[in-house]
């Protein structure tokens, strides 16, 4: 069968999440000072994004909710038993610090305008459109998709194939005729095969291995995987 759409994964993909993360993680603590338990910044760091994957994955389990995940964070992090508000507070004081630092990987924009007559383009993202449609806009290529699909709003998440196939029904194209293109090798590559669409691991961090899945370390090989373009 004929690809004829990608779908996209943002973070980290798209999207140089972990970088943004960590310049804006080391700024909120540089401003309000490094919590009790830490050693140093880059103890710290790491603990952030320990507790950042281990959350996320609670949240794809359905074990808490998006703004739930966000507070348990902080509240581990910070070792305090810190009300709602109170941990709002801070997560919204670290997310204008990793804002401020978000930015498109430089492969992004060059293989969207190779892609862009022949491919339609529409993303697949386990966060919630109320994070990932501004987060596009401010990134300048919200209107490179025709659909932005997130799993908070689905009420399912990846790798169940019941995300992928609801991105495919928006597209109204059969799974064998899309590609899936993401970071996580199990999540986005492995599941978008199991749900039968052509999944594409973009492994940025050459860790390799994996000879099951299609692997690519940067998006410039992208285009050759796709096929020739059809009407």
């Amino acid at each position: 069968m004929v690809i004829r759409a990608v779908l996209w994964d943002i973070d980290d993909t798209i999207f140089d999440h972990t970088t943004a993360d960590r310049i804006g993680t080391r700024k909120h603590l540089e401003q309000h000072g490094l919590p009790d338990g830490y050693e140093n910044v880059e103890q710290a760091l790491v603990a952030w994004r320990e507790l950042s994957d281990a959350h996320w994955v609670r949240f794809a389990a359905g074990e808490t909710d998006f703004r739930g995940q966000r507070r348990e964070r902080v509240r581990e992090f910070l070792s305090r038993a810190l009300d709602d508000a109170e941990a709002d507070d801070w997560f919204a004081r670290h997310a204008a610090h990793y804002e401020a630092a978000w930015s498109l990987f430089p492969d992004v924009l060059p293989v969207l305008d190779l892609l862009a007559e022949g491919f339609r383009h529409a993303v697949l993202s386990n966060a919630s459109i109320q994070n990932q449609d501004p987060k596009l806009r401010r990134l300048g290529v919200r209107d490179r998709f025709e659909a932005v699909v997130c799993a908070v709003e689905l009420g399912v998440s990846k790798p169940d194939a019941g995300a992928f196939h609801a991105a495919c029904e928006v597209l109204a194209l059969e799974p064998g005729e899309v590609a899936y293109v993401g970071n996580e090798p199990d999540i986005d590559a492995g599941g978008a095969v199991a749900a039968g669409l052509m999944g594409i691991w973009l492994d940025r961090a050459g860790l390799g291995g994996r000879p099951e899945l299609v692997r690519i370390s940067g998006l410039d090989q992208l285009p050759g995987l796709l096929g020739p373009v059809r009407p």
